[in-house]
């Protein structure tokens, strides 16, 4: 401001009590004063805009740090001994008091945490795009629970943590579709996805291994951990998977056999009756139209010829549903086998037989030396190959079998038939595949989707037992088409 008082002294002249003031210099005056203040106030603008930063930045480091502490803190409180379960689930869902956070399924009410005091809990971890087949199944499986065990009822409850990222700004859509499933849930569920802190959705990607694929997390009447994924036992085994221990899989892993009840219970109670009449049945599979009518018409022809009771029923395919339509239209009108009309059967029937798989992983028994295990291993790898057939005389699976094996066994059948009688149709069937297999071995292939928790390290071949080798795959089969709304 010394300048401006210089320059004011000179152009200002004294008179008396009067000032006088040289013509035309108000106006060089004002702009001078007004850029001066013009830039000050950009000066302090920036200053300001500075501290903002700096502001922004602090509040993120502690923001950050108190992240990092609540998910150093879970870590804690899940290797600590509880009385009850109150302060691993507060600590997950809903820390304060001032809020019921849950909807009771049944009621649609908002209830506390108080509910679940005490109880098994299974947290139902998913997004916002879990399919309808998974929650119809899982429905179903919750509902007969309840009707059929109820001394279950009082000691175990579901709860559907919903995961949804916090980067992506919440839309109307998502609000609509996560209004939908949760309205559609008949177990207690979280009111709202903004419960769950950022450092418990860290903790459940990190910890638990979820990568979007749905998981159930078991926790006992104390909080502890006693499974970290008992989805796959509830689509196996169902209720009586109860009370969803690791320990209680192990169990029910060592009564199974290989059979065929193994791979259709809870399905179809009309193979079941065939098993009981101890029919023969190829269970078979593939989107290959024409391989199907050869199949089917050729395996009729030789049980007409071997006089043997056979009947056949197709199962689909682990993806590729818009074909699997295709074939089921022309089984049906070609009359040419018994067929699952409903996708959602063929979809469990898949989800059960992975299911096996990936329990085996998680119980880290994947490689063992288990007979019943390289079955489903080669089932699951000649549904990726193409299609297959399995043969089973009642219970007793007798051949599982590559589609092009299995078929040429039937175009083979004059080569064997004399076999049918010393024998029997089964296992003469098997051995002259078994030549035909030795001749033929098909690949074995396995594809582990990076949305799933827990993917082996190495795997060993079904076929050969030697360490298969490991590929990076991309790969979109267009099933399931979700809405871009929802991503918007």
């Amino acid at each position: 401001m010394l300048s401006l008082s210089k320059k004011m002294a000179a152009i200002v002249k004294e008179d008396g009590c009067h000032m006088r003031v040289k013509k035309g210099w108000w106006f060089s005056i004002s702009t001078t004063v007004a850029w001066e203040l013009s830039t000050l106030a950009h000066k302090l603008s920036n200053i300001l805009d500075h501290l903002r930063k700096q502001l922004d930045t602090c509040y993120q480091y502690i923001d950050e740090k108190r992240n990092v502490e609540s998910f150093q803190m879970l870590k804690n409180l899940f290797e600590m001994i509880h009385i009850d379960n109150m302060k691993v689930l507060k600590a997950l869902i809903y820390a304060k008091d001032d809020i019921q956070p849950l909807i009771d399924g049944s009621s649609k009410k908002r209830v506390h945490l108080d509910v679940l005091r005490r109880k098994n809990v299974l947290l139902l971890i998913s997004g916002l795009d879990m399919s309808n087949d998974e929650l119809s199944i899982l429905e179903q499986i919750y509902n007969e629970s309840r009707h059929h065990a109820a001394r279950l009822d009082s000691q175990y409850e579901v709860v559907w943590v919903p995961m949804v990222d916090r980067s992506v700004q919440w839309s109307d859509p998502m609000k609509g579709k996560f209004e939908s499933m949760q309205s559609s849930m008949p177990w207690f569920t979280v009111y709202h996805p903004s419960l769950i802190e950022k450092a418990v959705i860290r903790f459940i990607k990190e910890v638990w291994h979820f990568r979007n694929k749905p998981i159930l997390v078991v926790l006992d009447p104390q909080g502890k951990v006693v499974c970290p994924n008992a989805l796959h036992m509830m689509w196996i085994w169902g209720s009586n998977a109860f009370p969803f221990t690791s320990l209680r899989e192990e169990s029910l892993w060592k009564d199974e056999t290989w059979r065929l009840e193994l791979l259709v219970d809870g399905i179809d109670p009309e193979i079941l009756n065939w098993i009981k009449e101890g029919k023969y049945i190829f269970l078979y599979g593939g989107d290959d139209e024409e391989w199907v009518r050869k199949f089917t018409n050729t395996a009729r022809a030789v049980a007409q010829a071997a006089r043997i009771p056979l009947e056949m029923v197709y199962v689909g395919k682990s993806s590729k549903r818009e074909k699997i339509r295709r074939v089921i239209a022309t089984i049906t009108v070609e009359k040419l086998s018994y067929v699952w009309q409903d996708l959602t059967m063929i979809w469990f029937f898949w989800t059960r037989l992975e299911s096996m798989l990936y329990s085996k992983i998680q119980l880290g028994k994947l490689d063992d030396h288990d007979p019943m295990m390289q079955e489903i291993k080669k089932l699951l790898s000649y549904d990726r190959e193409g299609g297959w057939a399995v043969l089973s005389n009642g219970s007793n699976v007798v051949v599982n079998g590559h589609k092009t094996t299995a078929l040429q066994t039937l175009l083979e059948y004059d080569l064997w038939k004399e076999q049918v009688p010393v024998k029997g149709f089964d296992l003469a069937f098997r051995d002259h595949q078994g030549r035909i297999h030795d001749i033929a071995r098909p690949c074995c292939r396995f594809d582990f989707p990076m949305t799933t928790g827990r993917i082996p390290e190495t795997m060993k071949c079904p076929e050969c037992n030697r360490t298969m080798e490991k590929f990076s795959t991309f790969l979109c089969c267009h099933d399931e088409v979700i809405p871009d709304e929802l991503f918007k």
